[in-house]
């Protein structure tokens, strides 16, 4: 019987960005935009907190666009500040390459499993979906997942009685499946 695992995010990842102000690493995203219109040329930041200074970041979404070229879905929840519409664009990888930034994701996410009932057995197939792109070791999932220590999953992937089709050592941050047989 297949098992499903589910990686869920529990909050929004930090950025990671020098301030310019004081030199911390780390912004919280503060859930707000701001919107500069300039006749028919729009722009749009997200705007971020640095978690030292409490100084603001912006981080460019749309730069001199022209305002018939957005959806108007899109910009009712900019001007609405939507949370939502927050968390999807600080995941996106344009977005993070166009502003020169990274996300922080420990302590913002949860391993669900569905309980442990499927630990007694001696084959267990699971296969884990990640419900945003947060990057995990595979190697730390198993052994959270499965109640054991990180060097015991390393000594079973070695004996060959951990398998998968992924590589399992390295940052994961798409779906996978295993095979553990004790």
């Amino acid at each position: 019987m297949l098992n499903n695992w589910a990686v869920v995010p529990t909050c929004l990842p930090l950025v990671l960005r020098r301030c310019h102000a004081c030199a911390s690493e780390r912004f919280r995203a503060s859930g707000k935009f701001r919107i500069n219109a300039n006749h028919k040329l729009i722009d749009a930041w997200l705007l971020a907190l640095c978690t030292a200074c409490g100084d603001t970041a912006k981080f460019t979404l749309l730069e001199r666009m022209n305002v018939r070229s957005i959806r108007p879905e899109l910009l009712d929840r900019l001007h609405d500040n939507d949370p939502r519409l927050t968390a999807e664009l600080i995941q996106d990888p344009l977005v993070q390459r166009r502003n020169r930034i990274a996300l922080d994701w420990n302590n913002a996410w949860r391993l669900d499993t569905g309980g442990s009932d499927h630990l007694d057995r001696e084959v267990i197939d699971v296969s884990v979906r990640f419900a945003a792109r947060i990057p995990v070791r595979p190697v730390r999932l198993i052994a959270d997942g499965c109640g054991l220590s990180r060097a015991e999953v390393e000594r079973l992937i070695t004996e060959g009685k951990l398998v998968s089709a992924v590589r399992l050592s390295g940052k994961l941050c798409g779906d996978f499946t295993f095979t553990l047989k004790r």
